[in-house]
């Protein structure tokens, strides 16, 4: 996967992006760095893009 596409993500991992990166450019940040931090933070709580169904978690190591 090319860096930047966004494919891989779920679709609600794609609006909780969009929810703290808006977050983060009312507190003043660049678009660039709100969308980065946003992004982090997707990445940081669900282990990067991931397709959701049945067994996934299974493939999770704790």
């Amino acid at each position: 996967m090319p860096r930047g596409d966004k494919s891989a993500y779920t679709d609600k991992q794609k609006r909780q992006a969009e929810h703290i990166e808006e977050s983060y450019e009312k507190r003043g940040a660049s678009e660039d760095k709100a969308q980065e931090i946003a992004w982090s933070t997707v990445n940081k709580q669900d282990g990067g893009g991931k397709k959701s169904g049945s067994g996934r978690a299974a493939d999770k190591k704790h």
